[in-house]
Protein backbone atom coordinates (compact mmCIF):
# COMPACT_ATOMS: atom_id res chain seq x y z
CA UNK A 1 0.00 0.00 0.00
CA UNK A 2 1.63 3.21 -1.19
CA UNK A 3 0.77 6.88 -1.31
CA UNK A 4 -1.82 7.74 -3.97
CA UNK A 5 -2.44 10.83 -6.08
CA UNK A 6 -6.21 11.13 -5.57
CA UNK A 7 -7.51 13.51 -2.92
CA UNK A 8 -10.40 12.16 -0.85
CA UNK A 9 -13.05 14.08 1.08
CA UNK A 10 -14.84 12.27 3.91
CA UNK A 11 -18.12 13.99 4.74
CA UNK A 12 -19.16 13.38 8.35
CA UNK A 13 -16.57 12.65 11.07
CA UNK A 14 -18.55 10.60 13.55
CA UNK A 15 -18.27 6.96 14.60
CA UNK A 16 -17.94 5.86 10.95
CA UNK A 17 -16.33 8.75 9.14
CA UNK A 18 -13.43 9.49 11.49
CA UNK A 19 -11.87 5.98 11.51
CA UNK A 20 -12.33 5.83 7.73
CA UNK A 21 -10.70 9.23 7.21
CA UNK A 22 -7.76 8.22 9.38
CA UNK A 23 -7.31 4.95 7.48
CA UNK A 24 -7.35 6.59 4.05
CA UNK A 25 -5.09 9.44 5.18
CA UNK A 26 -2.24 7.02 5.76
CA UNK A 27 -2.09 6.50 1.98
CA UNK A 28 -3.94 9.47 0.44
CA UNK A 29 -4.43 13.18 0.97
CA UNK A 30 -7.71 13.37 2.88
CA UNK A 31 -9.97 16.30 3.78
CA UNK A 32 -12.26 15.42 6.66
CA UNK A 33 -15.37 17.61 6.68
CA UNK A 34 -17.92 17.99 9.45
CA UNK A 35 -20.54 20.72 9.79
CA UNK A 36 -20.09 20.83 13.58
CA UNK A 37 -17.56 23.51 14.49
CA UNK A 38 -17.31 22.01 17.97
CA UNK A 39 -16.45 18.58 16.58
CA UNK A 40 -13.86 20.03 14.19
CA UNK A 41 -12.23 22.05 16.96
CA UNK A 42 -12.02 19.02 19.26
CA UNK A 43 -10.54 16.79 16.57
CA UNK A 44 -7.94 19.40 15.66
CA UNK A 45 -6.94 19.31 19.34
CA UNK A 46 -6.60 15.50 19.02
CA UNK A 47 -9.73 14.91 21.11
CA UNK A 48 -12.26 12.28 19.98
CA UNK A 49 -15.25 11.98 22.31
CA UNK A 50 -16.41 8.83 20.50
CA UNK A 51 -13.21 7.01 21.56
CA UNK A 52 -13.34 5.09 18.27
CA UNK A 53 -9.71 5.68 17.31
CA UNK A 54 -6.61 4.53 19.13
CA UNK A 55 -4.74 7.13 21.20
CA UNK A 56 -2.21 8.93 19.05
CA UNK A 57 -3.70 7.82 15.71
CA UNK A 58 -5.46 11.14 15.13
CA UNK A 59 -2.37 13.17 16.02
CA UNK A 60 -0.25 11.00 13.74
CA UNK A 61 -2.25 11.64 10.55
CA UNK A 62 -2.98 15.29 11.29
CA UNK A 63 0.72 15.96 11.68
CA UNK A 64 1.49 14.33 8.31
CA UNK A 65 -0.04 17.33 6.51
CA UNK A 66 2.62 19.62 5.11
CA UNK A 67 5.48 17.17 5.54
CA UNK A 68 7.79 16.97 2.57
CA UNK A 69 8.03 13.17 2.54
CA UNK A 70 4.64 12.49 0.97
CA UNK A 71 1.16 13.63 0.01
CA UNK A 72 -0.81 11.63 2.57
CA UNK A 73 -2.30 13.07 5.75
CA UNK A 74 -5.57 14.40 7.14
CA UNK A 75 -6.95 17.93 7.26
CA UNK A 76 -10.10 18.44 9.35
CA UNK A 77 -12.40 21.34 8.53
CA UNK A 78 -15.92 22.74 8.53
CA UNK A 79 -15.21 24.81 5.40
CA UNK A 80 -16.81 23.55 2.20
CA UNK A 81 -14.22 25.50 0.20
CA UNK A 82 -11.50 23.04 1.20
CA UNK A 83 -13.27 20.07 -0.40
CA UNK A 84 -13.72 21.76 -3.78
CA UNK A 85 -10.63 20.22 -5.38
CA UNK A 86 -11.13 16.65 -4.20
CA UNK A 87 -11.45 13.72 -6.62
CA UNK A 88 -13.42 11.33 -4.39
CA UNK A 89 -16.21 12.16 -1.94
CA UNK A 90 -17.18 9.60 0.71
CA UNK A 91 -20.40 10.28 2.63
CA UNK A 92 -20.63 8.92 6.19
CA UNK A 93 -23.49 10.83 7.83
CA UNK A 94 -26.23 9.41 10.10
CA UNK A 95 -29.47 8.09 8.62
CA UNK A 96 -31.94 7.94 11.54
CA UNK A 97 -35.72 7.62 11.57
CA UNK A 98 -38.19 10.38 12.39
CA UNK A 99 -40.85 10.39 15.10
CA UNK A 100 -43.11 8.34 12.80
CA UNK A 101 -40.35 5.71 12.37
CA UNK A 102 -39.86 6.68 8.73
CA UNK A 103 -36.42 7.15 7.12
CA UNK A 104 -34.92 10.57 7.79
CA UNK A 105 -32.66 11.31 4.82
CA UNK A 106 -32.17 15.00 5.63
CA UNK A 107 -28.46 14.74 6.48
CA UNK A 108 -27.83 12.55 3.45
CA UNK A 109 -29.56 15.08 1.20
CA UNK A 110 -27.57 17.93 2.76
CA UNK A 111 -24.33 16.07 2.10
CA UNK A 112 -25.38 15.40 -1.49
CA UNK A 113 -26.16 19.09 -2.08
CA UNK A 114 -22.80 20.05 -0.56
CA UNK A 115 -20.90 17.67 -2.84
CA UNK A 116 -22.93 18.62 -5.91
CA UNK A 117 -21.99 22.26 -5.39
CA UNK A 118 -18.31 21.41 -6.05
CA UNK A 119 -18.68 18.28 -8.21
CA UNK A 120 -16.70 18.24 -11.47
CA UNK A 121 -16.12 15.86 -14.36
CA UNK A 122 -14.25 12.70 -13.44
CA UNK A 123 -15.19 12.82 -9.74
CA UNK A 124 -16.47 9.85 -7.74
CA UNK A 125 -19.09 10.03 -4.97
CA UNK A 126 -19.40 7.08 -2.57
CA UNK A 127 -22.12 6.65 0.05
CA UNK A 128 -21.50 4.63 3.22
CA UNK A 129 -24.64 5.53 5.18
CA UNK A 130 -27.19 2.75 5.68
CA UNK A 131 -30.27 3.18 3.48
CA UNK A 132 -33.04 1.11 1.91
CA UNK A 133 -32.44 -0.62 -1.46
CA UNK A 134 -32.78 1.93 -4.26
CA UNK A 135 -32.17 5.03 -2.15
CA UNK A 136 -28.86 6.02 -3.74
CA UNK A 137 -30.17 5.84 -7.30
CA UNK A 138 -33.67 7.16 -6.61
CA UNK A 139 -32.87 9.94 -4.14
CA UNK A 140 -29.18 10.91 -4.14
CA UNK A 141 -28.07 10.66 -7.77
CA UNK A 142 -30.88 13.01 -8.93
CA UNK A 143 -29.66 15.63 -6.45
CA UNK A 144 -26.08 15.30 -7.68
CA UNK A 145 -27.11 15.57 -11.33
CA UNK A 146 -29.53 18.44 -10.90
CA UNK A 147 -27.39 20.65 -8.67
CA UNK A 148 -24.08 19.95 -10.44
CA UNK A 149 -25.52 19.99 -13.96
CA UNK A 150 -23.61 16.79 -14.73
CA UNK A 151 -24.67 13.32 -15.81
CA UNK A 152 -23.91 10.17 -13.89
CA UNK A 153 -21.63 7.61 -15.61
CA UNK A 154 -20.76 10.16 -18.31
CA UNK A 155 -19.39 13.01 -16.20
CA UNK A 156 -19.05 11.48 -12.73
CA UNK A 157 -19.54 8.15 -10.97
CA UNK A 158 -21.36 7.00 -7.86
CA UNK A 159 -20.60 4.10 -5.54
CA UNK A 160 -22.08 2.54 -2.45
CA UNK A 161 -19.95 0.77 0.15
CA UNK A 162 -21.84 0.27 3.42
CA UNK A 163 -20.08 0.80 6.72
CA UNK A 164 -19.58 -2.21 8.96
CA UNK A 165 -18.06 -0.72 12.09
CA UNK A 166 -18.88 -1.99 15.56
CA UNK A 167 -18.83 0.98 18.00
CA UNK A 168 -16.84 0.24 21.13
CA UNK A 169 -15.04 -2.77 19.64
CA UNK A 170 -11.50 -1.89 18.64
CA UNK A 171 -10.79 -5.51 17.71
CA UNK A 172 -12.89 -4.85 14.58
CA UNK A 173 -11.07 -1.98 12.92
CA UNK A 174 -12.35 -0.83 9.53
CA UNK A 175 -9.29 -2.18 7.68
CA UNK A 176 -9.87 -5.65 9.16
CA UNK A 177 -13.48 -6.01 7.99
CA UNK A 178 -14.33 -7.18 4.47
CA UNK A 179 -15.78 -4.23 2.54
CA UNK A 180 -18.76 -4.63 0.22
CA UNK A 181 -18.40 -2.30 -2.78
CA UNK A 182 -20.54 -1.34 -5.77
CA UNK A 183 -20.85 1.30 -8.46
CA UNK A 184 -23.22 3.03 -10.85
CA UNK A 185 -21.65 1.16 -13.80
CA UNK A 186 -18.88 -1.39 -14.25
CA UNK A 187 -16.14 1.19 -14.70
CA UNK A 188 -16.98 3.10 -11.55
CA UNK A 189 -17.73 -0.09 -9.61
CA UNK A 190 -14.19 -1.26 -10.31
CA UNK A 191 -12.83 2.15 -9.38
CA UNK A 192 -14.70 2.04 -6.04
CA UNK A 193 -13.51 -1.50 -5.38
CA UNK A 194 -9.91 -0.64 -6.22
CA UNK A 195 -9.99 2.38 -3.92
CA UNK A 196 -11.10 0.37 -0.90
CA UNK A 197 -8.93 -2.60 -1.80
CA UNK A 198 -5.91 -0.30 -1.57
CA UNK A 199 -6.48 0.23 2.18
CA UNK A 200 -8.67 -2.66 3.43
CA UNK A 201 -6.43 -5.51 4.57
CA UNK A 202 -9.37 -7.93 4.85
CA UNK A 203 -10.23 -7.43 1.18
CA UNK A 204 -13.37 -6.39 -0.66
CA UNK A 205 -16.47 -7.97 -2.20
CA UNK A 206 -17.70 -6.31 -5.40
CA UNK A 207 -21.50 -6.56 -5.47
CA UNK A 208 -23.29 -6.67 -8.84
CA UNK A 209 -25.21 -3.43 -8.22
CA UNK A 210 -25.72 -0.58 -5.79
CA UNK A 211 -29.14 -1.94 -4.82
CA UNK A 212 -27.66 -5.29 -3.85
CA UNK A 213 -25.00 -3.62 -1.71
CA UNK A 214 -27.68 -1.47 -0.03
CA UNK A 215 -29.86 -4.52 0.60
CA UNK A 216 -26.96 -6.56 1.98
CA UNK A 217 -26.23 -3.89 4.57
CA UNK A 218 -29.80 -3.37 5.71
CA UNK A 219 -30.45 -7.10 6.17
CA UNK A 220 -27.28 -7.58 8.24
CA UNK A 221 -28.74 -5.53 11.08
CA UNK A 222 -32.31 -6.65 10.46
CA UNK A 223 -31.21 -10.26 10.89
CA UNK A 224 -29.68 -9.42 14.26
CA UNK A 225 -32.82 -7.57 15.28
CA UNK A 226 -35.01 -10.59 14.49
CA UNK A 227 -32.70 -12.99 16.32
CA UNK A 228 -32.54 -10.80 19.43
CA UNK A 229 -36.33 -10.44 19.34
CA UNK A 230 -36.56 -14.24 19.48
CA UNK A 231 -34.33 -14.24 22.56
CA UNK A 232 -36.41 -11.50 24.17
CA UNK A 233 -39.56 -13.51 23.59
CA UNK A 234 -37.91 -16.58 25.11
CA UNK A 235 -36.96 -14.44 28.11
CA UNK A 236 -40.62 -13.59 28.68
CA UNK A 237 -41.74 -17.18 28.24
CA UNK A 238 -39.15 -18.69 30.56
CA UNK A 239 -39.64 -15.98 33.15
CA UNK A 240 -43.32 -16.99 33.31
CA UNK A 241 -42.24 -20.64 33.60
CA UNK A 242 -39.68 -19.81 36.32
CA UNK A 243 -36.84 -21.19 34.18
CA UNK A 244 -33.40 -19.53 33.98
CA UNK A 245 -32.95 -18.53 30.33
CA UNK A 246 -29.17 -18.18 30.71
CA UNK A 247 -28.94 -21.82 31.77
CA UNK A 248 -31.19 -22.80 28.86
CA UNK A 249 -28.89 -21.00 26.44
CA UNK A 250 -25.78 -22.64 27.90
CA UNK A 251 -27.32 -26.04 27.26
CA UNK A 252 -28.59 -25.15 23.78
CA UNK A 253 -25.24 -23.73 22.69
CA UNK A 254 -23.63 -27.16 23.00
CA UNK A 255 -25.22 -27.88 19.58
CA UNK A 256 -22.84 -26.83 16.81
CA UNK A 257 -25.32 -24.76 14.80
CA UNK A 258 -27.18 -22.97 17.61
CA UNK A 259 -26.81 -19.20 17.14
CA UNK A 260 -25.39 -17.49 20.28
CA UNK A 261 -27.75 -14.53 20.62
CA UNK A 262 -28.94 -13.12 23.94
CA UNK A 263 -31.88 -11.00 25.09
CA UNK A 264 -31.54 -7.31 25.83
CA UNK A 265 -32.55 -3.73 25.11
CA UNK A 266 -32.08 -3.12 21.39
CA UNK A 267 -31.20 0.45 20.53
CA UNK A 268 -28.42 2.34 18.84
CA UNK A 269 -28.11 3.83 15.41
CA UNK A 270 -28.03 0.52 13.51
CA UNK A 271 -29.99 -2.48 14.80
CA UNK A 272 -32.69 -0.32 16.36
CA UNK A 273 -33.11 1.79 13.20
CA UNK A 274 -32.17 -0.09 10.01
CA UNK A 275 -35.15 -2.49 10.00
CA UNK A 276 -37.46 0.51 9.67
CA UNK A 277 -35.72 1.39 6.38
CA UNK A 278 -36.48 -2.07 5.00
CA UNK A 279 -40.05 -1.94 6.34
CA UNK A 280 -40.54 1.44 4.62
CA UNK A 281 -39.30 0.23 1.24
CA UNK A 282 -41.26 -3.04 1.51
CA UNK A 283 -44.48 -1.13 2.09
CA UNK A 284 -43.75 1.11 -0.88
CA UNK A 285 -43.90 -1.93 -3.15
CA UNK A 286 -47.03 -3.30 -1.47
CA UNK A 287 -45.60 -5.90 0.92
CA UNK A 288 -46.08 -5.81 4.69
CA UNK A 289 -43.02 -7.49 6.31
CA UNK A 290 -44.79 -9.09 9.27
CA UNK A 291 -41.82 -10.88 10.84
CA UNK A 292 -39.51 -7.85 10.69
CA UNK A 293 -42.23 -5.53 11.97
CA UNK A 294 -43.16 -7.92 14.78
CA UNK A 295 -39.52 -8.24 15.85
CA UNK A 296 -39.16 -4.46 15.92
CA UNK A 297 -42.31 -4.06 18.00
CA UNK A 298 -41.19 -6.74 20.43
CA UNK A 299 -37.74 -5.22 20.89
CA UNK A 300 -39.12 -1.70 21.22
CA UNK A 301 -41.39 -2.98 24.01
CA UNK A 302 -38.61 -4.48 26.11
CA UNK A 303 -37.99 -1.29 28.11
CA UNK A 304 -41.56 -1.35 29.39
CA UNK A 305 -41.29 -5.09 30.09
CA UNK A 306 -38.09 -4.64 32.14
CA UNK A 307 -39.67 -1.80 34.11
CA UNK A 308 -42.72 -3.95 34.89
CA UNK A 309 -40.54 -6.88 35.97
CA UNK A 310 -38.47 -4.60 38.21
CA UNK A 311 -41.58 -3.28 39.92
CA UNK A 312 -42.95 -6.81 40.37
CA UNK A 313 -39.69 -7.98 41.96
CA UNK A 314 -39.72 -5.00 44.32
CA UNK A 315 -43.35 -5.62 45.30
CA UNK A 316 -42.60 -9.28 46.09
CA UNK A 317 -40.06 -8.07 48.66
CA UNK A 318 -42.47 -5.59 50.16
CA UNK A 319 -40.59 -2.54 48.93
CA UNK A 320 -42.63 0.66 48.70
CA UNK A 321 -42.81 1.55 45.01
CA UNK A 322 -44.03 5.14 45.13
CA UNK A 323 -41.03 7.20 46.19
CA UNK A 324 -38.68 4.22 45.94
CA UNK A 325 -35.27 4.61 44.31
CA UNK A 326 -33.67 2.71 41.42
CA UNK A 327 -30.18 3.06 39.95
CA UNK A 328 -29.61 2.14 36.30
CA UNK A 329 -26.01 1.16 35.58
CA UNK A 330 -25.05 2.03 32.00
CA UNK A 331 -26.50 4.65 29.64
CA UNK A 332 -25.09 3.90 26.18
CA UNK A 333 -26.89 1.75 23.62
CA UNK A 334 -24.33 -1.07 23.98
CA UNK A 335 -21.31 -2.04 26.01
CA UNK A 336 -17.90 -0.33 25.89
CA UNK A 337 -19.01 2.71 23.89
CA UNK A 338 -20.00 6.26 24.77
CA UNK A 339 -22.68 6.33 22.05
CA UNK A 340 -26.08 7.17 23.56
CA UNK A 341 -27.99 7.65 20.30
CA UNK A 342 -31.30 5.80 20.45
CA UNK A 343 -30.32 4.13 23.72
CA UNK A 344 -33.32 2.29 25.17
CA UNK A 345 -32.00 2.96 28.67
CA UNK A 346 -33.78 6.30 28.58
CA UNK A 347 -37.05 4.59 27.67
CA UNK A 348 -36.47 2.35 30.66
CA UNK A 349 -36.02 5.40 32.87
CA UNK A 350 -39.30 6.79 31.58
CA UNK A 351 -41.26 3.59 32.24
CA UNK A 352 -39.87 3.31 35.77
CA UNK A 353 -40.74 6.95 36.45
CA UNK A 354 -44.36 6.24 35.52
CA UNK A 355 -44.49 4.17 38.74
CA UNK A 356 -43.30 7.28 40.60
CA UNK A 357 -39.94 5.73 41.31
CA UNK A 358 -36.92 8.00 41.69
CA UNK A 359 -34.54 6.84 38.92
CA UNK A 360 -30.84 7.71 38.77
CA UNK A 361 -28.28 6.88 36.08
CA UNK A 362 -24.59 6.01 36.30
CA UNK A 363 -22.15 5.62 33.40
CA UNK A 364 -18.55 6.91 33.46
CA UNK A 365 -18.09 6.40 29.69
CA UNK A 366 -20.73 8.75 28.33
CA UNK A 367 -20.66 12.53 27.98
CA UNK A 368 -22.89 13.92 30.74
CA UNK A 369 -23.61 17.12 28.80
CA UNK A 370 -24.71 15.08 25.77
CA UNK A 371 -27.04 13.02 27.98
CA UNK A 372 -28.58 16.20 29.36
CA UNK A 373 -28.89 17.83 25.93
CA UNK A 374 -30.40 14.80 24.16
CA UNK A 375 -32.57 13.36 26.91
CA UNK A 376 -32.82 15.98 29.64
CA UNK A 377 -31.40 13.55 32.22
CA UNK A 378 -28.57 13.72 34.72
CA UNK A 379 -25.92 11.02 34.60
CA UNK A 380 -23.42 10.28 37.35
CA UNK A 381 -19.83 9.50 36.39
CA UNK A 382 -18.39 8.84 39.86
CA UNK A 383 -19.33 6.18 42.40
CA UNK A 384 -18.95 8.85 45.07
CA UNK A 385 -22.21 10.36 43.77
CA UNK A 386 -24.20 7.18 44.40
CA UNK A 387 -26.48 6.73 47.43
CA UNK A 388 -28.51 3.81 48.78
CA UNK A 389 -31.13 2.32 46.40
CA UNK A 390 -34.13 0.04 46.64
CA UNK A 391 -33.11 -1.52 43.35
CA UNK A 392 -30.30 -1.59 40.81
CA UNK A 393 -30.59 -2.56 37.13
CA UNK A 394 -27.43 -3.58 35.31
CA UNK A 395 -28.42 -2.32 31.87
CA UNK A 396 -25.12 -2.10 29.96
CA UNK A 397 -22.21 -4.52 30.61
CA UNK A 398 -19.25 -2.17 30.18
CA UNK A 399 -15.95 -3.88 30.93
CA UNK A 400 -15.13 -1.05 33.33
CA UNK A 401 -17.93 -2.36 35.55
CA UNK A 402 -16.24 -5.73 35.93
CA UNK A 403 -15.51 -6.29 39.59
CA UNK A 404 -17.48 -3.25 40.76
CA UNK A 405 -19.47 -4.01 43.88
CA UNK A 406 -22.65 -2.08 43.20
CA UNK A 407 -24.48 -4.28 45.70
CA UNK A 408 -22.96 -2.15 48.45
CA UNK A 409 -25.26 0.66 47.33
CA UNK A 410 -28.38 -1.45 47.93
CA UNK A 411 -30.71 -1.03 50.89
CA UNK A 412 -32.33 -3.94 52.73
CA UNK A 413 -34.53 -5.31 51.28
CA UNK A 414 -33.68 -4.52 47.67
CA UNK A 415 -33.65 -5.92 44.12
CA UNK A 416 -30.65 -6.51 41.85
CA UNK A 417 -31.75 -7.07 38.23
CA UNK A 418 -29.07 -8.00 35.67
CA UNK A 419 -30.13 -7.70 32.04
CA UNK A 420 -27.06 -9.47 30.63
CA UNK A 421 -25.96 -12.14 33.09
CA UNK A 422 -22.95 -9.91 33.63
CA UNK A 423 -22.84 -9.93 37.40
CA UNK A 424 -21.42 -12.96 39.18
CA UNK A 425 -23.16 -12.24 42.43
CA UNK A 426 -25.51 -14.43 44.42
CA UNK A 427 -27.47 -11.29 45.29
CA UNK A 428 -28.85 -11.07 41.72
CA UNK A 429 -32.60 -11.55 41.85
CA UNK A 430 -33.21 -12.01 38.13
CA UNK A 431 -31.51 -11.87 34.74
CA UNK A 432 -33.19 -11.01 31.50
Amino acid sequence: MTQKDETIAVIGLGYVGLPLAILFSRYYTVIGYDQSKKRVAELNQFQDITNEVAPGALREVLELVGESNGKNGLTITDSSALIANCDVYIVAVPTPVDDKLLPDLSLLRQASHLIASVLKKGDLVIYESTVYPGCTEEEMIPILQQVAGLKVNEDFGVGYSPERVSPGDRSKQVENIVKVTSGSDLFFAQRVDGLYRSVIKAGTYLAPSIKIAEAAKVIENTQRDVNIAFMNELSKIFSALDIDLMEVLKAAQTKWNFLPFHPGLVGGHCIGVDPYYLIHKSRQVGYDPELIRSARNLNDGMSAYVANRMVSLMERKGIQIQGGSVLIVGASFKENTSDIRNSRVFDLMHHLSVYQLKVELYDPLVDRDEVRNLYGKACYSSQDQLQGYDGIIYAVPHLVFKGFDFARFLKTPSVLYDLHGFVTDSAVDETL
